[in-house]
């Protein structure tokens, strides 16, 4: 009779896992079909380089300050109604990408779409620890985010493809297109699991919430951990091309180290997930991935072949694959069912500030000390993040 309960439970687990990586995946990739396209055809209208700068500036700034609020919100009114209204956004915003022809339009565009992935994401971060037993957790997000990742890699490819074959406004269109189909999929597939356990006016009020959660040690820690590490990850996609050319690689060679880090990065999630479930304690796993992190980091600040270069985005991927899929796993542990949404809603957050603050304020660094003291001084940055994390860590047992 157990084993029967096992089994059903472990079903029940494989077939909502199935369904939340197969939105995600559809998500992503018809959100980020956009990516190498916008700048072109931007640019077609005679928008100049600051102005395209900005308008990807307002999707980062609305995806990081809402993400957090957003995550609260799914954890007051339920995974389902959030993830669905994001996904509404996001189809919109897409149809207005259709029809924008100036500047201000596609800034408005922006803007929605970071609206979109700040609702959608935390909230099925969230939902996915909700489905999951606790000794699921790692491989649960090992399997998400692969699929997330997939999504995010696979998109541009498809949309630059399509935008070769059709034009630059097909890619919108179609873009749109299958983001709504996929909003109709989660409102007739989706269950609705509400991640509260009391009624609405049983529960603690925002403010208590908030407080209470900025005095989890532990979650402040992998909060903290993960701004720094997204903080490298802006320096790798921002500043690492220039450094590569500067050493003599061509476009299509930097291509090809991108291509390493995210094939790595994201493959390596899901065996490395299952890995987090069997280990005692998943902060030894995230202390040796961005251990390996600080590695990688200095090691591009020395690189000077491609050989060189492709090692290290071997190293990048596969450290960022081990301590980010512990993290999100430590993050659904350290905190209630009732405080997922907003601690999801966090980690979020410190991802894309991470990123827009190493573009913001690395660049000027560089301009002083060069490209190699600049990846130095990042992996110095993460290096005594790690030791903070450690220090926030310090006695937290895991409830398993």
């Amino acid at each position: 009779m157990e084993t029967a309960k096992h089994k059903s439970k472990s079903s029940s687990w494989g077939m909502l896992m199935f369904l939340a990586c197969g939105i995600a995946l559809s998500c992503y990739f018809g959100s980020y079909m956009r990516l190498p396209v916008l700048p072109l055809y931007a640019k077609g209208l005679g928008i100049d380089t600051s102005h395209i700068g900005f308008i990807n500036s307002a999707f980062f700034l609305m995806a990081g300050f809402l993400s957090f609020p957003l995550g609260l919100v799914s954890d007051r009114v339920g995974r389902k109604l959030l993830a669905c209204l994001g996904l509404l956004i996001l189809a919109g915003a897409s149809f207005l990408l259709y029809v924008s022809d100036t500047f201000m339009l596609m800034t408005l565009s922006y803007v929605f779409l970071g609206v979109g992935l700040a609702a959608f994401g935390p909230t099925m971060m969230s939902f996915v620890a909700d489905i999951s037993p606790v000794t699921h957790l790692g491989r649960s997000y090992g399997w998400y985010t692969t699929a997330l990742y997939c999504g995010m890699s696979l998109g541009p490819a498809a949309g630059g493809f399509l935008a070769g074959a059709t034009g630059f406004l097909s890619v919108f269109l179609a873009s749109g297109i299958l983001i709504l189909v996929n909003f109709w999929f989660a409102v007739f597939f989706l269950p609705r699991k509400q991640s509260f356990r009391q009624p609405l006016k049983n529960r603690p009020k925002t403010t208590v919430v908030l407080a209470r959660l900025l005095k989890n040690r532990p979650l402040v820690g992998c909060w903290l951990l993960t701004l720094a590490g997204c903080f490298g990850l802006g320096m790798f996609i921002t500043f690492l091309p220039l450094h590569a050319q500067n050493q003599g690689l061509i476009v299509s060679e930097i291509g090809m180290v991108f291509f390493a880090q995210g094939m790595v990065n994201g493959f390596s999630r899901i065996p490395l997930g299952y890995l987090s479930d069997q280990v005692r304690d998943r902060k030894i796993l995230v202390v040796v991935g961005m251990l390996g992190f600080v590695a990688a980091m200095s090691g591009f600040g020395m690189s000077r072949t491609m050989g060189h270069f492709m090692t290290f985005a071997f190293v990048m991927g596969l450290s960022m694959g081990m301590a980010f899929t512990s993290i999100g796993a430590l993050i659904a542990e350290t905190v209630d069912v009732e405080s997922r949404g907003v601690a999801m809603g966090g980690y979020n957050s410190c991802i894309y500030f991470g990123m827009m603050l190493s573009s913001f304020l690395m660049g000027s660094v560089i301009e002083r000390v060069g490209f190699a003291y600049g990846f130095h001084l990042t992996a110095a940055f993460n290096l005594l993040m790690i030791g903070v994390f450690y220090l926030f860590m310090k006695g937290y047992t895991p409830a398993r």
